[in-house]
């Protein structure tokens, strides 16, 4: 059992939300089952997952046994963008968790590589994570490279700490920019919302990003990153810092989104570039955009 006193800077906030920020490990769903079971109470009594919990609040949480996870491949189509004996790059879709975690236990895309590649995956990252060398967010879109040999894990990894790996995505942000910019702010874990991070904060690393505008819109515009730098929530917390969050950003966006059916935000992994471990040649692969990006772009071009 866990038990903590709800902070200052919690007061008010939805008792699931306190406890996403708090418990990363664990999946927002997840959480909630935890609340409608009885295993969280606040000050003792049954709670909601709405309810708003107030300053020094009592909250206590029964978490379940940890369990030995085995990770079960399972047969998920893949969008497999380029593929040899040393790596293989997937158009990873949206909604996709890229390897198993508390509250995602299949499903996942590691799932899916276990049984595309069988053994043929790198184990630098142990059991949870077999081939996985970087990441992009559940609901981000697009290009993502999977090895399958410990000898291209370490070449590949050592390009994205030389930050020489060519990164470019597509984005559409609130807002109508009138010209191409750079963001270079630090970007560290939030002080008070743990499950955020956020610009300038003590602790941060550096972070570049730079942006290209493609199409500008009345409300919106539609632009192309490229990182220099690959921090967590990189993007989608550099554009906030400059007061254009990412279309549908349910973390760091408006709270009420003006397209109701988005499920989270238009952020697309386009383009990656490397040398390839193998040839020791550059290759470059460009993941299409999905269609719900290529539907919204319509409509607003109509508006």
């Amino acid at each position: 059992m866990d038990e903590f006193r709800a902070l200052k800077a919690e007061d008010g906030q939805r008792l699931d939300l306190l406890l996403a920020a708090r418990y990363e490990a664990y999946t927002r769903s997840c959480l909630q089952d935890l609340i409608k079971n009885g295993s969280v109470t606040v000050n003792g009594k049954p709670c909601k997952s709405g309810q708003k919990i107030m300053e020094n609040d009592r909250i206590e949480i029964v978490f379940p046994p940890v369990r030995d996870l085995d990770v079960i491949p399972e047969n998920i189509p893949l969008d497999i963008l380029y593929e040899d004996e040393d790596l293989i790059i997937v158009n990873k879709p949206k909604g996709m968790v890229v390897h198993p975690a508390a509250g995602h236990y299949s499903g996942t895309l590691v799932n899916a590589l276990l049984y595309h590649c069988k053994d043929s995956l790198s184990g630098i990252n142990g059991v949870l994570r077999p081939g996985i060398v970087h990441r992009i967010d559940r609901d981000t879109t697009g290009s993502l490279i999977v090895c399958k040999n410990d000898r291209a894990h370490q070449a590949v990894a050592a390009q994205l700490k030389e930050h020489s790996i060519t990164r470019k995505y597509r984005a559409i942000v609130h807002g109508r920019l009138t010209e191409d910019g750079t963001v270079h702010a630090s970007i560290g874990r939030h002080p008070q919302r743990r499950k955020e991070m956020a610009v300038n904060v003590p602790g941060g690393k550096d972070a570049v990003t730079h942006y290209h505008i493609l199409e500008a819109f009345d409300q919106f515009t539609y632009i192309e990153c490229q990182l220099e730098t690959g921090r967590t929530h990189q993007i989608r917390v550099h554009m906030k810092s400059i007061g254009h969050p990412v279309l549908g950003d349910e973390l760091y966006g408006p709270a009420k989104c003006p397209f109701p059916d988005l499920q989270g935000q238009t952020l697309h992994a386009m383009t990656i570039g490397f040398v390839h471990p193998g040839t020791g040649e550059y290759i470059e692969v460009e993941a299409p955009l999905p269609d719900y990006f290529k539907e919204l772009l319509i409509k607003l071009r109509k508006q």
